[in-house]
């Protein structure tokens, strides 16, 4: 099969499209066959070696894909052959306490797909039958592709976490991202007032398209400042932060007493200095996120297709061309999501 590989840790030039061994689905595993892939952050930091998972080389990218079973292992009874699925980052354990704790997004007794194990960035795909979840009928492998992880991580950030609820502000760092894309649809399907930042005025100005009430530029502007002015010195009773550095402390800066910041990145600064005594006098909710459940996937997947959400599709480009889409990853150079086709 062709297939996006590096065999070795560095920069874009690393990254090679060329033919690979197709892999054979063991015990409990199937094979898929891939129509679209997702790009996210974590494929450059895979690639650059600097995601703190260990990645066995040679290795084939992509951590969020979906298409078509067409080949099943031994003892499988969960999928069959023809099945539109998804396959979920997290390779769990349904025996597992997180698993039955309801927490299966974030169950990796199995490994992670595009980490662990070869990726979605390739014709095929080897995957546990129990990490499937199902695409709604006449949905594109391309919307799929583009919503699974930024919709899933959003929703789980927004709801199920952070409790939004109508008469809520929410603060929506890093607008652009495929999280805070989809972050401003969820927070507004729930009737909330949103805040959106970004370090650009055009990246602001797609946010307010999406949604966003008021916009913050914080390569400017003093989000905490900002963010107060605009709450009557209240603040926002949620903040959705995947920045990090001082965006992440300027919003803690920003939450309201009572309130909750929900953070599922940190590329702008990973170690940070916290005053822990305004943490607990304001009774705020520091917590963190990594990925959603496959309920919350496959709900979020109907509201799609129910045309109440959208991802924001900034390109698709086929696998060939992954080094030109590993450009505008790390360059920032884009609203919204990336997906390679075959």
């Amino acid at each position: 099969m062709k297939a996006v590989i590096f065999r070795e840790h560095g920069g874009i030039d690393k990254l090679l499209y060329e033919e690979v061994k197709t892999p054979s689905p063991g015990p409990g595993e199937v094979l898929v066959k891939i129509g679209a892939s997702g790009v996210n952050h974590l494929d450059h930091d895979l690639r650059e070696g600097i995601s703190g998972f260990e990645v066995p080389l040679p290795h084939v990218m992509g951590v969020e894909g979906v298409g078509e079973v067409v080949e099943l292992g031994e003892g499988v009874l969960s999928a069959k052959l023809g099945d539109r699925v998804a396959i979920d980052f997290a390779q769990g354990d349904p025996q597992s306490n997180m698993w039955l704790s309801g927490l299966d997004g974030v169950d990796f007794t199995y490994g992670r797909i595009g980490a662990s194990q070869w990726g979605t960035h390739a014709e095929y795909c080897r995957c546990l039958a129990t990490s499937l979840m199902p695409i709604p009928d006449g949905m594109s492998y391309e919307t799929a592709a583009a919503s699974v992880v930024g919709f899933g991580t959003s929703w789980h950030m927004t709801v199920t976490l952070g409790q939004v609820q109508a008469d809520k502000t929410v603060l929506i760092n890093a607008a652009g991202s495929v999280v805070g894309s989809a972050a401003i649809q969820v927070a507004k399907l729930h009737g909330a007032r949103v805040i959106a930042t970004a370090g650009s005025d055009a990246k602001l100005e797609k946010a307010k398209e999406l949604g966003a009430d008021e916009v913050i530029n914080y390569t400017n502007q003093s989000i905490r400042e900002e963010a107060l002015r605009m709450t009557d010195g209240f603040g926002v009773d949620l903040c959705i932060e995947s920045v990090g550095g001082d965006v992440l402390i300027q919003s803690i800066d920003a939450v309201c007493e009572n309130g909750r910041l929900i953070t599922c990145g940190a590329h702008a600064g990973e170690v940070v200095p916290i005053n822990i005594i305004e943490l607990f006098r304001k009774h705020m909710m520091l917590h963190g996120s990594h990925f959603a459940g496959k309920r919350e996937v496959s709900h979020v997947l109907k509201l799609i297709q129910e045309g109440k959400m959208s991802p924001v599709i900034n390109a698709v480009l086929p696998f060939s061309e992954v080094r030109e889409a590993a450009r505008k990853t790390a360059e920032r150079d884009v609203f919204g999501k990336m997906v390679l086709v075959p």
